[in-house]
């Protein structure tokens, strides 16, 4: 064992940052193909509506109920060592979904695969943080992990596609098997060895506490998105709120907490991760009602709909990877900031969406504002992993990782439910329909359009044409909000980390020695 304490980094760090994107692009790919699955996956092992939706969802929620555990475990363990243990997981759970037999089977594969997918974020994250302490190799680096992620998606329904057209649906799973394969040989070759040597035991009360706050107000705040709120969803987002509290009282009696709430009193930790969340609740709410005008109201498969995103996620990575090098010519926070106001522009144009005529729009307002969000999460990303002891990489590696997960899960329930009141408020019901057709109306876009099945054709008429401009005028809504969130919080960030960052154009490198175990 030797002290690491070279600062440039060198081929075989840049080597060793390919092996990271692998896990990187496995889990978008994972995350993007699925949907695309699901039909034929429900015509093979018949599952229940409710079953269906466990499938669909369970994967996120054991990824975010167990972001902050494994953070705080890998800087315990080992960053390489997880993250070794979760790819050789992900592998097996893989095959396990892939031959699932029955819809209880592949739940239960998926919720492995959520578990072992919530080891790979906050290790590769970690790990590029330790491998790249110059600032501006880090920042780059981040740009191509992100990028990664985001090249997912940009290709996931054209290989989910073409899977499913040539084989079953097990086949989008085997995917990760040869990923994960590589990832086991060539990591205990090319990726380091980092621990914090000084850390105590996990706290298992903690790692309880944590997973009974986030998983019932992830639970919670998707099922409110889903059907509104009813008792069963207020009680388990209270709960989740309670553990939280007493999570809380717990770290800060600890002398070795699991999370170090001490982090943020780093003002750029704090104002990173705001930004963070508050971009992830927007671009989760506003993406949400994108979807659904692509599909409900221009008519757009599920297929074609997600094509038409496809160039926002290549706006993405272009946005990502010219952020690093403005942020060596302008001030960080100044790329940030600017980048958010572009990304305000793009969501703009989402309030000049029509009722059957913005697919144009839609491509054109995504692509703007994905442009302006890259640099937006790569460069707070980096101000995150950046400006905390490498001691503590893996922790903040995953509370990056949580407020993305979080903010997504509030954007849909509370953009999802705005857009709902303001399609319900301004839906006006032909006189003439029947009662039970009505009130499937006035549920959702998505009951009007079932109802309208049944009508004749003028009937029917009657009643889509306000249903889609109610929907359409909700969307508005929504992106005025969103517009309104993302410029307040351009200023303050811009304001906010100025003040909490030196001159210079790139942050300080981390000069605490960190414990690494040689190649």
């Amino acid at each position: 064992m030797n002290v690491e304490t070279k600062t440039v980094a060198g081929r075989r760090e840049w080597i060793g940052l390919a092996v990271l994107a692998l896990p990187t692009l496995l889990l978008s790919l994972d995350m993007s193909v699925l949907h695309l699955a699901v039909p034929h996956l429900a015509a093979d092992l018949r599952p229940s509506g409710t079953e269906l939706l466990w499938i669909i969802d369970i994967y996120g929620f054991m990824i975010a109920g167990f972001l902050v555990t494994m953070g705080t475990l890998g800087d315990r363990i080992g960053r390489r060592k997880l993250l070794m243990i979760g790819g050789a997981a992900f592998g097996l759970a893989s095959i396990g979904a892939a031959f699932a037999t029955s819809p209880a089977m592949l739940i239960g594969a998926r919720a492995l695969l959520g578990v072992a997918g919530a080891t790979l974020m906050p290790s590769t994250l970690a790990l590029i943080s330790n491998m790249f302490a110059d600032p501006k190799q880090r920042g780059t680096a981040i740009a191509v992990w992100m990028s990664c992620f985001m090249g997912g998606m940009v290709i996931g329904p054209v290989v989910g596609g073409l899977l499913l057209d040539v084989a079953w649906w097990g086949a989008v799973f085997l995917m990760a098997v040869p990923v994960m394969v590589l990832l086991l040989v060539a990591a205990p070759k090319l990726l380091p060895e980092y621990r914090d040597e000084q850390a105590g035991r996990l706290d298992l009360a903690s790692v309880a506490l944590s997973l009974g706050t986030i998983l019932p107000v992830i639970f919670a705040l998707k099922e409110i998105a889903k059907g509104g709120p009813d008792l069963r969803n207020v009680v388990a987002l209270a709960a989740g709120l309670g553990l939280g509290t007493v999570f809380v009282r717990r770290q800060q009696r600890l002398a070795d907490p699991m999370l170090d709430l001490s982090l943020f009193r780093n003002r750029t930790f704090t104002a990173a991760l705001s930004i963070m969340l508050v971009g992830a609740i927007t671009m989760g709410g506003v993406f949400l009602l994108v979807s659904q005008y692509l599909q409900l109201v221009e008519g757009l498969t599920a297929f074609q709909a997600g094509l038409a995103l496809v160039p926002q996620a290549g706006a993405v990575v272009v946005g990502s990877l010219i952020a690093p090098r403005l942020a060596r010519r302008i001030r960080p926070e100044f790329v940030l900031g600017f980048g958010m106001l572009v990304a305000a522009v793009g969501i703009l144009l989402f309030t000049q969406l029509g009722a059957g005529n913005g697919v144009v729009l839609v491509v054109l307002g995504m692509s703007v504002a994905g442009f302006g969000m890259g640099p937006q999460g790569v460069l707070c990303t980096e101000m995150v992993v950046g400006s905390v002891p490498a001691s503590r990489a893996g922790a903040a590696s995953a509370m990056s990782e949580t407020s993305g997960e979080f903010g997504i899960a509030l954007g849909i329930a509370v953009f999802g439910s705005v857009g709902t009141a303001v399609y319900r408020n301004d839906l006006t019901v032909p006189a003439q329909l029947p009662t039970h057709a009505a009130a499937e109306a006035t549920d959702s876009l998505a009951g009007a359009l079932n109802a309208a099945t049944g009508l004749d054709g003028r009937l029917a008429e009657s009643l889509l044409t306000p249903a889609r401009e109610a929907f359409t005028s909700g969307l508005h809504t929504v992106a005025a909000i969103g517009v309104a969130m993302v410029v307040t919080f351009a200023v303050i960030g811009m304001v906010a980390l100025r003040k909490s960052r030196p001159a210079q154009a790139e942050p300080t490198p981390v000069t605490e020695p960190e414990v690494a175990v040689a190649y």
